[in-house]
């Protein structure tokens, strides 16, 4: 089954087409790579599925609803949840505040504050921030500010944060982009844990071959804004098309 259908997908700015005609499927339940050259529609790809940009044509459809002319927090109730390439977490509040905002939301669709003393009163959003905080290998770090946490770890405060809400849909955009190698691999075994526990679906968009390779089970190929080629990532790795796309008609008839 096909958690997410895109069809005829078309989006222009003034002279540059940057998607034409992408007909994409991510099937309930498994990774699926979203990759190319830069310039090749990825990021606006991607903002047309959160709700960032309207496509001129096309349909996007999650769980057999469109999430065209919806608004990016709409759309993220409807079960869809993204984590940005530079994490998006609130550098002025501590690790555990951080964790509180997002249960809240899932609990009451908005987030407000009354005071500390209030919040924590509260006590099934403190207990569901407290037990992502364990999930994720924060919790002794819930006094921290954020802004003094270490790269992967504010990355993996953002996936937290995302996972908070209960996604069916994770979209991932260069998750480990920045990160030395350790964090990635540290970042490859955290999405593999979470791929096997909650057992959700991944889209990811990454530039790293490695991050990809080790993670996916699909892959479609974008180049100049449309599709390629999809297939498996054993298939994909030597595809004459791909490498075309990635290093250019001569260096691969060399």
């Amino acid at each position: 089954m096909n958690i997410l259908e895109i069809k005829n997908v078309n989006k222009r700015f003034g002279g540059l087409q940057a998607l034409g005609n992408v007909n994409l499927n991510v099937a309930e339940k498994t990774v699926h790579a979203i990759i190319g050259p830069n310039g090749a529609g990825k990021s606006t790809l991607l903002n047309v599925l959160v709700g960032k940009l309207i496509p001129d044509t096309g349909s996007v459809m999650f769980d057999g609803q469109s999430v065209l002319g919806r608004k990016p927090y709409e759309i993220n109730q409807m079960g869809i949840s993204r984590v940005f390439q530079t994490p998006e977490i609130f550098d002025d509040l501590s690790v555990q505040e951080n964790m509180l905002i997002p249960c809240f939301a899932k609990r009451d669709g908005a987030f407000a504050m009354n005071g500390y003393s209030s919040v924590g009163s509260q006590r099934d959003v403190m207990d569901k921030a407290e037990e992502m905080l364990v999930e994720m290998k924060l919790a002794d770090k819930r006094h921290m500010h954020a802004a003094a946490m270490s790269r992967g770890d504010k990355r993996r405060l953002e996936i937290a944060m995302c996972l908070a809400q209960d996604p069916r849909l994770l979209l991932l955009d260069e998750p480990t982009a920045g990160m030395a190698r350790a964090d990635t691999n540290n970042t490859i075994d955290l999405l593999k844990q979470i791929k096997e526990e909650r057992d959700i679906t991944i889209a990811i968009i990454e530039h790293d071959m490695h991050v990809v390779f080790s993670l996916a089970e699909r892959i479609t190929v974008l180049a100049q804004g449309t599709p390629l080629v999809e297939d498996t990532p054993d298939n994909i790795k030597g595809h004459p098309k791909v490498r075309e796309a990635y290093l250019g008609e001569t260096q691969v008839a060399a």
